[in-house]
């Protein structure tokens, strides 16, 4: 299985933030949710990818490359449009086609149709998703085999979302393709990823196949007796009330084995941010 994406060790230190060590592997033809808090290390971590900001010890591979040979491959979306806003929407083509060796004009033109983007419009008077759009696909008519996306749907409406994950999972039916989005928006991972990343204060919390994770974490709604029958090697978080207790487990099927009266549901990736972010753990 080839992979988009390897990391080992990769490490950035700032002095008072520190990145890492992050081991990562992201195979051909699935995406990958980036999750975590702001300031939690996600956006370095993709400027590291990228070679926008040298790592201080580790290494990354793109495409099986190290990540400075591989960039022509990768298509990359921040979460602002790049462009000049006194471009006109056609204009980008022409000025893109000087950066990118393998820019497909014809491939952009048939994006400009789909995303019903007008020609002859300024940027700087299109709306956010229409930037979107715009950016998503002069990232796509060069060609890449994989996309890196920094919060590219944050602040758009649920149509505009939708239609465009719609286009990374049609991006990833090829198998020579990956996706990583760092999202803040966990619904739409949710329905979006293979494999989710859970970054927290620049360490890994939580890594894995994203439906294996919803299947084993799990919430209790509990007494302060019933929680303190848990067991504290699955407990992830707690958050006492005046009324009663939640917690966040790492092991449902664990939970129903020890406390067998205790009803466990199934958690959301948002569950998983919220209790180990802002729960108690003692």
């Amino acid at each position: 299985m080839n992979r988009a994406i390897e990391t080992v060790g990769l490490t950035k230190d700032y002095g008072p933030f520190t990145l890492g060590p992050i081991d990562l592997t992201l195979p051909g033809g699935t995406i990958l949710g980036l999750i975590g808090e702001n300031g939690a290390g996600k956006s370095t971590l993709i400027k590291c990818l990228l070679g926008i900001v040298r790592p201080s010890a580790g290494q990354a591979k793109l495409l099986g490359r190290p990540a400075a040979e591989a960039l022509g491959g990768v298509g990359y979306v921040p979460d602002e449009c790049p462009f000049p806003g006194a471009l006109k929407v056609r204009q980008t083509g022409g000025f893109l086609s000087g950066v990118f060796p393998g820019w497909d004009g014809a491939l952009f033109a048939e994006y400009l149709k789909k995303f019903d983007l007008p020609g002859e419009r300024k940027i700087k008077d299109l709306s956010r998703g229409m930037k979107m759009k715009l950016t998503i696909a002069a990232a796509l008519a060069h060609r890449p085999r994989l996309l890196i996306l920094d919060e590219a749907t944050a602040g758009l409406d649920p149509v505009v979302r939708d239609e465009i994950l719609d286009e990374f999972l049609a991006f990833v039916e090829d198998e020579d393709h990956a996706v990583l989005i760092s999202s803040h928006i966990t619904s739409d991972l949710e329905k979006l990823c293979d494999y989710v990343t859970y970054l927290h204060q620049g360490r890994i919390t939580v890594q894995g196949p994203k439906d294996e994770l919803l299947e084993r974490y799990g919430k209790v709604a509990c007494t302060r007796e019933q929680l303190g029958r848990i067991d504290p090697a699955i407990l992830v978080g707690r958050r006492e009330g005046e009324y009663g207790c939640q917690a966040l487990v790492s092991d449902r099927a664990a939970l129903r084995r020890g406390c067998p009266d205790l009803a466990v549901d199934r958690c959301t990736l948002e569950d998983i941010m919220i209790f180990t972010t802002r729960g108690e753990r003692k």
